[in-house]
Formats: structure tokens, C-alpha cells, sequence
């Protein structure tokens, strides 16, 4: 037996390579992993929650990885995309809590992703910084509000999930290794490491793991 054994884990987002590879994860250890996406859920849209979490039913675990980047300079940053930013990471992890905690079974959990640029912000990334900080301090103030509902977050560093592939990659993850301290990007397999830990521990709430090979530190 593991501790995902028979448990039911719903994953928002799960169309990167670290949604993925939590999910496989996942079924690897016995869990019943059910991935969606926006065709089935869009998060700045309560009716879609709400009918999401009345298919879904009872539940244990459940994991957003939902992001939409408003990135560029400020002074050019479109409202709207604003707002998706904003929706994605942190509008719609409040109305996942409203409609799926009443749905989460005894030990159940949430967790939430943030991201390093809201410990080490960038030019043309001030709403990245901001929504990846706030979806830390949501993951503190709903393990608070939804206890014994545990609440945690994880902020991810530079992770080769596919996001980056592309021309100028290699020569970026090489900038990237020689800076941090652990001397290399991540994997999906690590930060899927981590999300397993966080949602199966009954110790653990109200925290956001780093999991970024030191790079807020440097």
C-alpha cells in the first residue's frame, strides 16, 4: 500500500509536462488521476467550476496547475491578459476551494503552484511575480480558513517540461545550472516528487515548497 492507494486526485491543468507526469505518478502509486483542462473547465468562469465539482464528486486530492502569463513591459501590459493572469493563478483556485473543499474527503488536500519569479522578480515579469506570490499567500490563508483541509503550494524554478524548447534552450539551461546551486535545471519528475509529498503528508500545510534547485537564494 501507498499513500495514494485508492485515493482520487483531480489535477487543473494538466496539459504541461509536470501535470502530466503527476498524473502518471500518480496512477503509478494507485491513485485514480483525473486530468482536466480549459475545454472542461475554464477558471474565470464560477459555472464551470461549480458543474466541474458536481461531476467530480468526492475527492481527495486537488492539484492546480493552471497558469495564463500576461508577460511584457507594464507600460504595454493589456487588461485583459491582466485579468486571465490573475484568473488562472488566483481567482480560480479561490472558487476551486469554494465548490470542491466541501467535496474533500477526511486528509484531503489542495495544492496550489507559485513560481521563483515571485521570490526574484524580472523586468517584464511583474505579473508573473505578483500572481505566483499571491497563490503562495492564498495556499497560507485557505489552510487556515479550510482546516483540517490541508493547503500547500509549490514554487517550481526552471524546469525543462517543454515550456522552453526552442531555439537558444540549451545555451539558457547551461546560464541556468552554472547559477543555482544544485548545478542543473529540474524535471517534472522532481517537482512531481514534491507534489505527492505535499498533498500525502498530514503534516503538512499553510507552506510553499521550493522546489528550484536553490535559485531564490541566488
Amino acid at each position: 500500500m501507498t499513500p495514494l492507494q485508492e485515493k482520487k486526485m483531480l489535477i487543473i491543468g494538466a496539459g504541461s509536462g509536470i501535470g502530466r507526469r503527476i498524473a502518471l505518478d500518480a496512477e503509478s502509486q494507485g491513485a485514480q488521476a483525473i486530468s482536466v483542462g480549459r475545454p472542461e473547465v475554464d477558471l474565470a468562469d464560477e459555472a464551470t467550476v461549480r458543474a466541474l465539482a458536481e461531476r467530480i464528486g468526492e475527492l481527495d486530492y486537488l492539484v492546480s496547475l493552471a497558469a495564463d502569463h500576461a508577460n511584457g513591459p507594464v507600460t504595454a501590459l493589456d487588461h485583459g491578459a491582466v485579468r486571465r493572469a490573475f484568473d488562472a493563478k488566483v481567482i480560480g483556485p479561490i472558487l476551486l476551494a469554494k465548490h470542491f473543499a466541501p467535496r474533500l474527503r477526511a486528509g484531503g488536500a489542495m495544492l496550489l503552484f507559485s513560481g521563483v519569479a515571485a521570490w526574484r522578480p524580472a523586468p517584464e515579469r511583474a505579473v508573473m511575480a505578483t500572481t505566483n506570490a499571491a497563490a503562495a499567500a492564498l495556499a497560507e490563508a485557505l489552510a487556515v480558513e479550510l482546516a483540517p483541509v490541508r493547503v500547500n503550494a509549490i514554487s517550481p524554478g526552471i524546469v525543462d517540461s517543454g515550456v522552453w524548447d526552442g531555439p537558444g534552450k540549451e545555451e539558457f539551461f547551461r546560464t541556468v545550472a552554472d547559477r543555482n546551486p544544485a548545478r542543473r535545471v529540474g524535471t517534472p519528475a522532481d517537482i512531481s516528487a514534491a507534489a505527492l509529498l505535499a498533498v500525502t503528508n498530514p503534516f503538512l500545510t499553510g507552506t510553499t515548497l521550493h522546489v528550484d534547485g536553490g535559485a531564490k537564494l541566488v
